[in-house]
């Protein structure tokens, strides 16, 4: 992580949330001063004082750090993946069910699967 780099993050997050240097300082415990320096990447806030930073942020820790963007990349594909195996589960359901190739058992546990994977989709949205 490079100071410029956590400069960026806390002002872009901090503006995102219509938030002043005076507010973020009065919930970090410093001065609006000290804030200003952190978003200039003259000086950084104390490690300790990240997760309430992040908190204040609306972010997590990886964020502030600049870590996420991997993590949204991994969030991205496992999204991806999850709804590829619902979407295939039911389609499978549907050419095997027109095809007379699958019995009553076997398509609800398919579409169960397929359901799961969704619900577990939905889940990790919020």
């Amino acid at each position: 992580m490079d100071e410029r780099n956590l400069a960026e993050i806390i002002a872009k997050h901090r503006k995102d949330k219509g938030m002043t240097q005076v507010e973020l300082a009065s919930i970090m415990g410093v001065t609006d001063k000290a804030v200003s320096k952190w978003e200039r990447g003259l000086s950084y806030p104390d490690v300790a004082s990240y997760p309430r930073l992040a908190e204040a942020l609306d972010i997590s820790v990886e964020e502030l750090m600049g870590f996420s963007e991997k993590r949204d990349d991994d969030k991205k594909i496992l999204d991806v993946a999850l709804k590829a195996v619902a979407t295939a589960m039911g389609a499978a359901v549907l050419i095997l069910s027109i095809m007379n190739k699958i019995e009553m058992k076997d398509a609800v546990t398919m579409l169960s699967l397929g359901i799961l994977c969704i619900g577990i989709h939905l889940l990790r949205r919020k």
